[in-house]
């Protein structure tokens, strides 16, 4: 489009600015510190999640080998204790009696043997026990970590779309009543332009390019009728003049 009433070019300065300032809101919300801070945590319980899983199945395994050392060693003092009950009832044969007295003997040594499995075993179970408190504290944490973030984005989040909310309620009041082709041309130039599609012209300068405009691009403009519209050589962005534009 090639014109459109001064006052509503005017107005979009207003519309720019509020955009702008969502657009900033936005990136806050999308950058916000607590986001790196909340991967780093995921990282880290991810890695420890890890340790975590080996060591409880380490404990379970232990446990479950010491549960049969001790049946083990139990059946085993079990046994002899019910040999040694014969032997002294004295109703078995002398026979009976020698061969269950060599059957105890071995059994005293085979008790022997478990219970030194059963003894190793609960040191290495011990050992991974105490292990496995040190990584759930650590891991205990990381959780309690992770949830203090989170309640700080969660905190920063609500502060941030109340923010934007405000703001978009200004905006739509500020685009109400606008000419309907300038502002399609005014969101076209957004998209195109990185958010940016309106400037002020100031005492002869571009606020969209930050340049003085050239001589021959200053008296062609002046030359033109308030409601033409004007675009930054530089830049594309629609120049808006006010009093102060030359």
């Amino acid at each position: 489009m090639a014109t459109a009433p001064a006052a509503d070019q005017a107005r979009l300065l207003d519309v720019q600015a509020l955009d702008t300032r969502l657009d900033q809101i936005a990136h806050k919300r999308s950058h916000h510190p607590t986001l790196a801070r909340l991967a780093e945590l995921d990282g880290q319980l991810g890695d420890l999640h890890a340790s975590l899983v080996a060591s409880r199945t380490a404990v379970a395994d232990l446990r479950r080998e010491l549960t049969k050392a001790e049946d083990d060693v139990t059946q085993v003092r079990e046994r002899a204790e019910r040999n040694q009950k014969r032997l002294d009832s004295g109703a078995v044969s002398a026979k009976d009696a020698t061969a269950l007295l060599s059957e105890n003997e071995s059994l005293a040594k085979r008790q022997e043997v478990l219970e030194e499995i059963e003894i190793d075993v609960m040191e290495r179970l011990e050992a991974h026990e105490t292990a496995l408190t040190g990584v759930e504290q650590a891991h205990a944490a990381l959780v309690a970590a992770q949830e203090e973030v989170v309640a700080e984005r969660d905190a920063a989040y609500a502060e941030l779309d109340g923010q934007s909310r405000d703001v978009a309620g200004q905006r739509a009041g500020a685009v109400d009543g606008l000419d309907a082709g300038l502002v399609a041309n005014y969101e076209k130039l957004r998209a195109r332009l990185g958010g940016i599609a309106v400037a002020a012209l100031r005492h002869g300068r571009s606020e969209a390019s930050g340049m003085p405009v050239s001589p021959v691009e200053l008296s062609r403009i002046k030359a033109l009728g308030p409601d033409e519209l004007v675009y930054c050589e530089d830049t594309g962005r629609l120049l808006v003049r006010g009093e102060d534009a030359f």
